[in-house]
């Protein structure tokens, strides 16, 4: 049983709960146990979409830094890999994820944002990269997830300044995607991802491979990953339901099995 992060499903979401007063600090315990989490919610076919949330009150307001503070070269090497895939498992969750950031969300929790596909943020949040202000720079996925984000000028000026980035210019720099009031934005992002409970599961995932994918390699690598993913759809029950409700039925109206 995890100690600081759950999953907690309910009507087809499921919710990464971080939960390790007072701040989220991201030790290397709540590291593993988001990978745990992240891989449970991808197994589960009761989860059709995830939202991430750490709270009321703040979604992560970065590393463990006392944890971090003695560790040499030599152990950062080794610790910088576990540190970097138990975020990424986020990333790689084949469903959509949402990040719903309430107070801080800065170094590790901003990174951990970034691994969603899409932020819903408080109107009173704050987001950023601080990490240059102790003299190192994100090392969980921040310097990569967040230029292909907002482009390499606005990630430089955040990750060099180490400003903290609130959330109308977040909204403004597509940083976030939705703005709410704080006590509207863990209901909101459960919204969202209810829409998901009843979609087509392999199309979605189809979907999230083929942009995810595709952001990483040339055009006509990315045409090729999405042409091979739009075929292999063709093997599925829900696209089978989906083309006869739509030609019997209209659009909009298919009632999909998942499978």
């Amino acid at each position: 049983m995890a100690e600081f992060v759950r999953l907690e499903v309910e009507d087809g979401v499921g919710t990464i709960r971080l939960d390790r007063p007072k701040m989220n600090a991201l030790n290397r315990q709540v590291q593993e146990e988001i990978r745990g989490a992240a891989a449970e919610a991808g197994e589960r076919d009761d989860v059709k979409a995830v939202v991430v949330y750490g709270g009321e009150k703040v979604f992560a307001a970065g590393a463990d830094i006392k944890e971090m503070a003695d560790l040499s070269y030599v152990d950062m090497v080794a610790r910088s890999g576990p540190l970097q895939s138990s975020f990424t498992a986020v990333a790689r969750i084949p469903k959509p994820v949402v990040a719903a950031i309430t107070g801080y969300a800065l170094g590790g929790g901003c990174e951990l944002a970034l691994c969603a596909d899409v932020r819903f943020a408080a109107e009173d949040a704050a987001i950023g990269q601080p990490e240059i202000l102790l003299g190192i720079i994100p090392g969980a996925g921040g310097t990569q997830r967040l230029t292909r984000l907002v482009g390499p000028s606005r990630a430089k000026d955040i990750i060099f300044t180490g400003r903290f980035v609130k959330a109308d210019e977040a909204l403004a720099i597509g940083l976030v995607d939705r703005v709410f009031p704080a006590d509207r934005v863990y209901a909101e992002a459960v919204a969202w991802a209810r829409q998901f409970r009843n979609a087509a599961t392999y199309a979605l995932r189809a979907a999230k491979e083929s942009i995810d994918q595709g952001l990483e390699v040339d055009l006509d690598t990315g045409l090729a990953i999405e042409r091979q993913q739009f075929a292999a759809l063709f093997a599925t029950e829900d696209r089978r339901i989906g083309m006869t409700s739509f030609v019997e039925n209209g659009p909009g109206k298919a009632e999909f099995e998942g499978r």
